[in-house]
């Protein structure tokens, strides 16, 4: 059954480019009470009645490169959610705040904080909600490095305003997060968990991630994969990023690259997670 799940997940990610429409939706963030308004993609299932729908959270270097292409990570994650039924919407919170990544700038200097990106999560989720064919108790939360940070941070409970948020996911991903923050305040979540880990990462550990699931309970998951670094789904060549303050060893830089074992492991592991927790045929 692995097997075949792979090989689906590898032909899919070798697909051509997905269904895609271009939009535009209201943060919850509204600063001088007008909401930002955040670029979105929306990959739509080709499924008839009301299918479950994932808000992918960008990491640090944004949705889009220079050139305005969605980086191949998220087209393909879209693909393969599209071929189980699922809807998928991509936002974009930098550039709507003047930034095109912040992977050069230290945590605690950076202008997109995670209190504008946790409410730029909740007010997806509501715009998700309104989409026809769209399920609203089967909304997920899916992100990468920094916007695995948000997905924490937007389904824990003792943030105040997750807590009275009017739609919360019902499933949760997250990519490689930097756990500290959540672990520190405590993660008391709002749905099931899961964190996909590299055990080399040295820019955001698992040791923290690992630590969190611990204290918050089965609800939370995770897989570490032995040999892999910071955006080990990735498919490019394992490189030293000297520009990253930020890490386990702060102005040494940190390593990031794609790790093949550890990125199909992940694909199959997500799969499964997905189908059980909302119950998807096989």
């Amino acid at each position: 059954m692995k097997s075949a799940l792979l090989t689906l997940w590898l032909a899919l990610g070798c697909a051509a480019a997905v269904a895609q429409q271009r939009v535009e939706l209201p943060s919850l963030d509204a600063p001088g009470g007008t909401a930002v308004m955040l670029p979105g993609h929306w990959f739509a299932a080709p499924v008839a009645g009301a299918a479950p729908a994932v808000l992918a959270l960008h990491g640090c270097g944004g949705l889009v490169d220079g050139r305005g292409r969605l980086a191949k990570r998220t087209t393909e994650l879209a693909a393969r959610l599209n071929a189980m039924g699922i809807h998928m919407l991509a936002t974009d919170s930098l550039r709507p705040r003047g930034e095109r990544e912040l992977c050069t700038q230290r945590t605690g200097q950076r202008k997109v904080t995670q209190l504008h990106r946790r409410r730029d999560a909740l007010g997806g989720l509501q715009w998700l909600a309104t989409q026809p064919g769209v399920d609203a108790s089967r909304l997920g939360l899916l992100g990468w490095s920094n916007g695995g940070s948000t997905v924490l941070a937007a389904s824990n409970q003792r943030h105040p305003e997750v807590a009275a948020a009017k739609l919360q996911p019902s499933l949760v991903v997250a990519f490689y997060p930097g756990c500290e923050s959540e672990l520190a305040r405590g993660y008391q979540g709002v749905a099931p968990l899961l964190m996909l880990l590299g055990e080399a990462d040295d820019w955001t550990p698992a040791a923290p991630c690992k630590a969190l699931a611990a204290a918050a309970g089965p609800a939370v998951q995770w897989e570490a994969y032995a040999g892999a670094f910071h955006g080990f789904d990735g498919t490019a060549a394992v490189r030293l990023r000297s520009d990253v303050p930020n890490g386990v060893r702060p102005g040494q830089g940190v390593h990031v690259g794609g790790n093949p074992a550890a990125s199909a492991a992940a694909a199959v592991r997500l799969e499964t997670f997905i189908r059980d927790t909302w119950a998807l045929a096989r």
